[in-house]
């Protein structure tokens, strides 16, 4: 099967309407232990006629051998970029929903931080849901676009942005707790992880609220 690389066309429209485009993608929704994390790139007029990175694609469809240089050079590329972050406990206290949202607004703040201004951008959105919007702190554009990390470039290298460096945070936990096997499943819910969880109950790290709440927890 052939996976066609994502393309600017949809950035290079919308920078016609806006200044720059702060593209967002999520990692981390389905996982039973450790945060979300939201990835954002910023692109402007001038980024957008620069040519996509070679290998760049949804995080999904980049190798885990691949990821980290892929997404290094998908950061060099973009005006600025971030991560955000909603721990598992947020989850537990608010949702996932709400959690990817207070995620998805850390990382519009973050690139905010580093200079960016969010006045006249349009928050590009993976998915067909505003998530952000009822959280972050100001007004923002939002346009949720679906398949926009499989299509949109930009939304790519937050993707993969982001993937690596939650994956680099679980691999860090695993450090501390590694019946969980955190190093290979990454906090999703494998075989290995599940029997860890029956037998030794669930870390502070482990979304408790979630359908693995029926086992002890560990804290």
């Amino acid at each position: 099967m052939t996976v066609v690389a994502p393309k600017l066309t949809l950035e290079r429209q919308l920078l016609g309407e806006c200044g720059l485009i702060i593209s967002l993608d999520e990692v981390g929704r389905g996982a039973l232990a450790g945060p979300v994390a939201v990835g954002a790139a910023v692109m402007d007029a001038a980024g957008a006629r620069r040519r996509v990175p070679e290998g760049l694609r949804d995080s999904k469809l980049v190798t885990e051998k691949r990821r980290p240089d892929v997404a290094a050079r998908a950061a060099a590329w973009v005006q600025a970029s971030a991560v955000g972050w909603a721990t598992a406990a947020e989850v537990d206290d608010v949702g996932i929903m709400r959690a990817l949202g207070l995620a998805a607004s850390r990382a519009v703040l973050a690139v905010a931080a580093q200079g960016v201004s969010t006045d006249d951008a349009l928050v590009l959105l993976d998915g067909n849901h505003d998530y952000v919007s009822a959280v972050h702190p100001g007004p923002l554009r939002v346009r949720p676009v679906i398949k926009a990390d499989r299509d949109c470039a930009s939304v790519s290298a937050a993707s993969v942005i982001a993937k690596v460096a939650r994956d680099t945070h679980m691999a860090e936990l695993h450090l501390d707790h590694p019946a969980y096997q955190w190093n290979r499943n990454k906090g999703y819910a494998s075989a290995e992880h599940q029997d860890a969880i029956r037998e030794r109950g669930l870390s502070p790290f482990h979304r408790a609220s979630w359908a693995i709440a029926a086992a002890p927890t560990l804290f």
